[in-house]
């Protein structure tokens, strides 16, 4: 195995494909041995047991997005591969260059790819657009000699606070220095960025520490600075000293006008506008407005704040989509748009009577629609096909739960398994369990008018003919299940109703049956999180919140149940899997 590289060509294609050599032939603990010289064997075993290697970065300047794809396809990496706006790249390359980072398009992409011992890697593609006459070539030409952004990744296995502290003291004591870094709220991951020490022999100036979650303490203390308020630039040091008044006023600002944010990508929603426009060809306002039936000068004023909002781009043809504001297109996978026409309109409205819930307890919608949203949708068909929608937009967070252990046996068993969606919507959770496990059946219980939309989903997704619908309430659980599901429900209600919900699903669970939660779940040392801000949601919509784990566990123990493990989930969630008390968990069957 090699124990240096040569230093990258300037070539993008050559620069990419080394990138990609260097992840597929590397192990962890040898990668770590070469950065860091002269670490003892004890702290080495260490520092490989809480992070492994996962990526080599690179970042290349295709003028258009069929540029990047034939720059991947050239070094036989993956080109059909999601992307995200990346943000700390972005703020770095505009410090460095004086550029304004709304003029910057960078994604990042990952194609996958095998290590030596077949783990699972990719290689991490910043790719910054640069086209023809954009005015970037020059920074393009410096960052490829430079090679700032080229670096070697490790994934911080816990998201434990002390662990990463740890790793990040380890390192500085071996000669590793801070060199930047900042939180990404497109993938709600921090990254923190080392100069690697003198005497490293893997030909890459900079390493990166990646964990779950955001961690302000952790990252202000990396980057020398107080920790940012929500909206502050986490690119940026703060002086030593007192605080700047202005900076916290204008910071301040930003955060009383999130309002005029939820509006304006409501409306950027509600007109269609990210339908409109094109991802790789301009449009100007003039045109726009004529497609989309809009007064020009307005929907030019609206552009342009959606350009700081990294929605759009503008070049010199004119407004471009990006790849977030692509996401609220109406028919692209996994569309949040009704998560945005729910967000500014029902719920905009209803988070203005906040105060009203604070001052009484009563939850904010019940106060300006005189019923609960439940019932307020289900006389609205157009509202509630609109909210099962919104519902539909946050399922990523659904994509590792067909593999959880408990329904993989559910699924080999000898006699056929019964998974159970509880309150289970339009069935997106149950139709991924079922598509992914052909073998089990699966039962919907929900109101009658949910479940003519559900037919209809599962139906599409090709399982209709293995489910069986039940209408009815919480009462009305189903007996004799193997896998019970509860996905999003429990944070609708205060503790005593989801007391009875639980003991409802606890009865009608044989003994080896298994119940699996999905929750948006409050951090233990209050730490930023998702589940914050839903809790407020919660809160002024429908009376609930969300929860610790240990206030799961009181609930779950007084319907006669405990909690066996949880795993973390996309876009903060966490899968709680729960038992009978006093009923152990077959062996294999956690996801830890």
């Amino acid at each position: 195995m090699p124990t240096t590289m040569t230093p990258p060509d300037t070539d993008d294609v050559t620069r990419l494909l080394a990138a990609a050599t260097f992840v597929r032939e590397h192990d962890s603990t040898t990668l770590l041995r070469l950065l860091l010289p002269g670490l003892p064997g004890p702290r080495l075993r260490a520092l490989a047991d809480h992070c492994r290697f996962a990526h080599a970065a690179v970042l290349v300047f295709p003028s258009d997005r069929d540029a990047l794809h034939d720059q991947l396809a050239a070094c036989d990496l993956t080109v059909d591969v999601p992307s995200t706006p990346s943000t700390v790249v972005r703020e770095r390359l505009a410090l460095r260059h004086g550029h304004d980072p709304a003029g910057l398009d960078v994604a990042i992409l990952r194609p996958p790819l095998r290590g030596p011992l077949g783990e699972r890697r990719v290689v991490e593609v910043f790719a910054l657009t640069v086209p023809p006459g954009s005015g970037l070539a020059a920074l393009a030409a410096h960052e490829r000699v430079a090679q700032h952004e080229a670096h070697l990744a490790f994934e911080v296995e816990s998201a434990d606070p002390l662990v990463l502290d740890g790793l990040c003291a380890l390192l500085a004591r071996h000669g590793a220095s801070p060199d930047g870094g900042g939180y990404n709220p497109h993938e709600d991951g921090t990254v923190l960025y080392f100069t690697a020490p003198a005497g490293s022999r893997t030909g890459y100036r900079r390493l990166e520490l990646h964990v779950a979650g955001a961690h302000p303490d952790t990252l202000a203390a990396h980057l020398g600075r107080y920790p940012a308020g929500p909206d502050e630039d986490r690119g940026q040091a703060r002086p030593d000293g007192p605080a700047d008044p202005h900076r916290e006023a204008e910071a301040l600002l930003h955060l009383l006008t999130g309002a005029w944010t939820t509006q304006a990508l409501a409306v950027f929603a509600r007109l269609g506008l990210p339908d409109a426009l094109d991802t790789r060809t301009g449009a100007g306002a003039e045109a726009l407005a004529d497609r989309i039936g809009a007064h020009p000068q307005s929907l030019a004023t609206l552009l342009r704040y959606l350009v700081m909002l990294d929605m759009v781009a503008q070049h010199p043809d004119g407004f471009r989509l990006t790849g977030t504001g692509a996401l609220l297109r109406a028919d692209a996978p996994g569309s949040m748009r009704p998560l945005a026409l729910m967000y500014g309109g029902p719920f905009y409205h209803s988070f203005a009577e906040l105060e009203h819930t604070v001052r009484t307890g009563e939850a904010a919608f019940d106060h300006l629609f005189g019923e609960n949203h439940f019932d307020h949708f289900a006389r609205d068909p157009e509202l509630a096909e609109q909210f099962d929608r919104s519902m539909v937009a946050s399922t990523r967070m659904f994509e590792p739960v067909p593999a959880h252990p408990a329904i993989l046996a559910a699924g080999r068993a000898s006699v056929r398994g019964t998974v159970v969606d509880i309150a289970g919507g339009t069935g997106e959770l149950l139709g991924r369990v079922l598509v992914a496990n052909p073998r089990l059946r699966g039962v919907l219980l929900e109101r009658p008018h949910v479940v003519a939309a559900a037919r209809g989903q599962l139906d599409a997704a090709g399982c209709g003919e293995r489910c069986t619908y039940v209408t009815g309430d919480f009462a009305d659980v189903p007996p004799g299940a193997d896998v019970y599901l509860l996905s999003r429900v429990l944070h609708d209600w205060n503790d005593e109703r989801c007391r009875d919900i639980l003991r409802h699903v606890s009865r009608a669970m044989p003994a080896h049956a298994d119940l699996l939660i999905v929750e948006r779940v409050l951090p233990a040392d209050g730490s930023t999180s998702l589940a914050t801000a839903w809790d407020l949601h919660m809160m002024c919509n429908t009376g609930g919140r969300e929860r610790r784990a240990d206030h799961f566990v009181r609930l779950l123990a007084d319907a006669g149940l405990e909690l066996v493990d949880d795993s973390p989930l996309p876009l903060g969630g966490t899968l709680l899997h729960a038992r009978k008390a006093g009923v152990p968990a077959p062996r294999g069957l956690t996801a830890g």
